[in-house]
């Protein structure tokens, strides 16, 4: 039976962010060999924050993400092997080298008002044969009838498909729902939905985008993935499997995939605690955390009054280092308070 939609795995991109970009090559291989093995259709492999990533900013690998990217396709059998490029981050000879190690997808990721920084990339992807991906991320900040006019740029640059991207997990239902919705409605080429938990919902997020049409449908094994997790594949699969729907992929063998494989290296990350749920709650790019946490630990604040400050302040991916300003601000605040209390109790 011909699947209901495609699903692609991110546990060896947005995963990453959860292990500080610190995947191994045996870890790689492991991951594309049982997911392989279960049917997953497209495999993607990076940096968290994509091809380049591998910075200061963004935290170095512990290995070449290119490195990475070849052990995968030399595993894979059937699987297509995808990368994420955020434009700024990766360049052009990021993608070409990409594409001779053997990636065949290009998923170019852009903030959700900013699709035409994408058109370079795109085009080059297409001129490379490789099948392309707009990625329109933090997609719950604007409207859905602004994103089809950005989702419209990227497929005018020759996107094969568009995603609404919940970069955040600050989307109920309904948001979701309507952002798949008018983009089905309006564009001729596909559309997807790629869902963070921060507020449990991104199963059912899912869900409602499959309902709505989505063609494409991203998941990470256990979770796997910046801030909170992501929509974990196993639990999609399985009740995608459950409702009826044909997914093209074996849900015992990624329920093993995701038991015997990656949940042995998922650290803490994926649990839906407080910080986690801050994330979706204020809208904070999901990759954000483990960079706050560092900046509360650093700076004596509560990491929930960084996240809280970021999200009043709207910042978007690629501004990490507002991450410290906002930390350092906090501080100060914290030691004015203090010297105003001392200044009173001794009057």
């Amino acid at each position: 039976m011909r699947p209901a939609f495609r699903l692609t795995d991110s546990t060896l991109r947005d995963g990453s962010h959860a292990i500080r970009h610190r995947f191994t090559a045996a870890q790689v291989r492991d991951v594309v060999t049982s997911l392989d093995a279960a049917g997953v259709p497209v495999i993607e492999v990076s940096h968290g924050d994509g091809l380049g990533g591998s910075s200061f900013n963004y935290g170095f690998s512990g290995t070449s993400e290119m490195d990475l990217l070849e052990v995968a396709v030399a595993a894979r059998t059937d699987a297509k092997i995808a990368i994420l490029m955020l434009p700024g981050i990766g360049i052009r000879e990021d993608l070409r080298r990409a594409r001779e190690i053997g990636a065949d997808v290009a998923r170019i990721a852009t903030h959700c008002t900013e699709a035409d920084i994408s058109e370079q990339h795109l085009r080059l992807a297409k001129e490379l044969g490789m099948e392309t991906v707009g990625f329109l991320m933090m997609a719950h900040m604007i409207t859905p009838d602004e994103l089809l006019e950005q989702a419209r740029k990227m497929a005018s640059y020759g996107a094969d498909c568009v995603y609404v991207v919940d970069s955040a997990g600050a989307m109920t239902i309904d948001d979701a729902r309507a952002r798949v919705a008018t983009l089905k409605a309006e564009l001729d080429c596909q559309v997807g939905v790629h869902a963070h938990n921060n507020l449990s919902l991104a199963v059912a997020n899912s869900f409602a985008a499959f309902e709505e049409g989505a063609d494409q449908i991203d998941g990470c094994t256990t979770g796997l993935g910046a801030g909170a997790g992501n929509c974990p594949t196993e639990i999609l699969i399985a009740a995608m499997e459950r409702s009826g729907i044909a997914t093209g992929v074996d849900p015992l063998a990624v329920m093993d995939a995701a038991q015997d494989v990656v949940r042995p290296i998922q650290p803490e990350m994926g649990i839906i605690d407080r910080d986690g749920l801050l994330l979706g709650y204020a809208g904070v790019y999901g990759s954000f955390l483990l960079h706050a946490k560092r900046a509360a630990e650093r700076y004596g604040v509560n990491v929930k009054d960084i996240l809280l400050e970021l999200g009043e302040r709207g910042v978007v991916g690629g501004q990490e280092d507002m991450i410290i300003d906002v930390a350092v601000e906090l501080e100060r605040r914290a030691d004015t308070a203090r010297a105003t209390h001392t200044a009173a109790a001794s009057a």
